[in-house]
């Protein structure tokens, strides 16, 4: 459907980004990176130094450019609601043909209204921000909503908590966390097709209790810690607790948290195995 042209890709270098250019460059695609730091062009690659937020190098970068993969994003709102106005000003200039966008289930469930709402949720609020922008554009779009990353948001919630003496859960907060590798092979599959609107969610295989993400990646590294519950105030905080942050129908990822956690255990060493 889209040819043979270049493949823009904004936060090409970030987590989901490279991941997503991997594939691309596997499918045989040429691809572009928008980055805030210079690279060396590697094979079928090349990167084009920009600002998404300050509207610079974005008119170099899309020249060319037939579809975009925008996975770029700081999750704040203001941030990514300029990052996708100055987007969306350059492809409509340069006659872009298909806008790929990713967001978070939950983002149009999600009330962000209030000062506590922003202090806790604004993520949701910045990407249904995004979305907005790119619904009204009139170019061609997909947007797909997924479920946090495994090593995303999850495992950075994890390790902090790890590091505290007592831990303050949200009370009644469950996730559904996802491979991210799985999410860009969906972003690159929607890239390679014709523009769709708004997609089925993606989600991971299972639904956790936050208590048990936590405990059992203490158990991975060794710690134990104190837990108490705390129910948040708030409208998103409510709407989080009755599940707009999850998507139990579309269970459609295959790697589970356990899965996750038993790659990153420690490996014991050749030399512990051979005194075995």
């Amino acid at each position: 459907m889209n040819g043979d042209g270049v493949i823009l890709v904004t936060g090409g270098s970030g987590s989901l980004g490279h991941r997503v250019v991997a594939r691309l460059r596997s499918a045989g695609r040429k691809v572009r990176v928008l980055s805030r730091q210079q690279h060396e062009p590697s094979s079928g690659v090349e990167y084009v130094v920009g600002d998404l937020e300050k509207n610079v190098g974005i008119d170099a970068a899309v020249v060319g450019a037939n579809v975009m993969v925008h996975c770029a994003g700081v999750g704040k709102i203001k941030q990514d609601t300029a990052q996708a106005q100055n987007l969306v000003r350059a492809a409509e200039h340069a006659g872009v043909r298909h806008i790929v966008s990713i967001s978070v289930v939950g983002a149009e469930r999600i009330p962000v209204k209030s000062a506590v709402d922003r202090s806790m949720f604004a993520y949701f609020a910045s990407q249904r921000a995004k979305e907005c922008v790119i619904e009204a554009s009139g170019l061609p779009w997909t947007n797909l909503r997924a479920t946090q990353f495994h090593d995303g948001f999850i495992l950075a919630m994890v390790r902090a908590m790890s590091k505290l003496p007592l831990v303050v859960l949200p009370a009644e907060t469950r996730f559904q966390p996802i491979d991210a590798d799985e999410v860009a092979g969906a972003l690159v599959d929607l890239a390679l097709g014709a523009p769709a609107g708004q997609v089925a969610d993606v989600a991971g295989p299972k639904i956790y209790e936050s208590e048990y993400l936590l405990r059992s990646y203490l158990e991975v590294i060794g710690k134990q810690r104190a837990i108490v519950h705390m129910k948040l105030p708030g409208a998103a905080a409510a709407a989080i607790r009755a599940g707009a942050n999850l998507a139990p129908g579309r269970a459609v990822g295959t790697r589970s948290w356990e899965d996750f956690l038993a790659d990153l255990a420690p490996r014991p060493s050749a030399r512990a195995v051979a005194r075995q």
